[in-house]
């Protein structure tokens, strides 16, 4: 049975209950969740949940990336769904170029940057995005190939604080909290719910192109009937549960093997502690380098591999990666900002 909405309230009230699973807590008085909505079928069917779930608690955003000309037409769709349902909605341009190369990842760095500074300009309590099972079971196999450890396989999180790289200076806190409350439900259902109500949606052309990994994965996952997205992302959970208890390990070892640098920099001794936590601990430094010096390019996250990084310093041979050069001596490894190439 549906509502007035056209919306099944058991999927109402289960959407309710996974976004303040995911948001730690209930969503306090006066509090309101900003949606990333693209105006695909996923973040439509989230749009027209969080409304009848929290309504007048919610606000959307779409990014138009300048890739494609339909792309000013489904934002225009979304306003006007949202001008209808009386949400507020705003329409944010990117304007940075993003390049021929690495176009999806590119974008999606770019794309948070815009949305966190418009959730910071809305003081909205988080970002809700659309990732659902088979997102999850497509990041985990994407990775899994490429010999991800425990940080890569835990794929999208069900909650994450992302840093805004161009925050205002003096900022106390230039990071916002990115929430994926549909992490347990399917693709399938998710359209099935906007078909179903008559929700207006868009599907993206670079959905069906084989030139992005992810579209060739998806494609194989749906040939492959024992490769199933639910079991994949339960992996993936088990994954991050593992992660977090090294995780644990590591902001210990941060405080306990740091040692006084100056400047940007950041100095740890832990040539003694084993592979799995240098791992971690060196990826920390980076990101926390990164963030120091406002460093954007290349891109840099939790996925990416260091491996050639971490063998190079154990050899005491300086490397460099993600834009901060690493090296070592007498078991102290040091991370600075990689100095700038000199002019041919």
């Amino acid at each position: 049975m549906t509502g007035p909405a056209g919306l099944d309230p058991t999927q109402v009230a289960r959407f309710a209950a996974d976004l303040m699973r995911t948001l730690g807590a209930p969503l306090a008085d006066r509090a309101t969740i900003g949606l990333a909505v693209s105006g695909g079928a996923d973040s439509m069917a989230m749009l027209a949940l969080a409304n009848r779930a929290f309504p007048g608690r919610i606000s959307a955003a779409t990014v138009d990336h300048g890739l494609r000309q339909a792309a000013v037409e489904e934002a225009a769709m979304v306003a006007h769904w949202c001008a209808t349902a009386a949400v507020p909605h705003r329409t944010l341009i990117l304007r940075d170029a993003i390049g021929s190369t690495a176009i999806q990842a590119t974008a999606r760095a770019l794309r948070y940057q815009l949305l966190g500074r418009w959730v910071g300009e809305t003081g909205a309590r988080a970002l809700a995005t659309a990732h659902h099972i088979d997102d999850q079971a497509e990041t985990f196999l994407m990775r899994a190939v490429r010999g991800s450890g425990p940080a890569g396989l835990a794929g999208v999180r069900p909650d994450r604080p992302h840093t805004l790289v161009d925050g205002p200076a003096g900022a106390p806190d230039p990071s916002f909290l990115v929430i994926r409350p549909l992490l347990g439900w399917r693709r399938a259902e998710l359209r099935a719910i906007v078909m179903e109500a008559g929700i207006p949606f868009a599907d993206d052309p670079s959905n069906d192109d084989d030139h992005f990994e992810r579209v060739r994965v998806r494609r194989l996952i749906a040939d492959t009937p024992w490769l199933d997205p639910v079991g994949m992302a339960r992996a993936a959970s088990h994954a991050r549960e593992a992660q977090d208890a090294l995780d644990e390990t590591a902001q210990w070892l941060w405080g306990d093997r740091r040692v006084a640098e100056g400047g940007d920099g950041v100095a740890l001794r832990i040539g003694d502690v084993p592979r799995a936590l240098q791992r971690l601990l060196v990826r920390r430094a980076i990101l926390h380098v990164r963030r120091s010096c406002r460093i954007t390019r290349p891109e840099f996250g939790l996925s990416t591999n260091i491996e050639p990084l971490l063998e190079s310093l154990a050899a005491g041979v300086s490397a460099t990666q993600g834009g901060v050069m690493g090296s070592t001596r007498g078991g102290i490894w040091r991370f600075r900002p990689e100095p700038p190439r000199r002019s041919p």
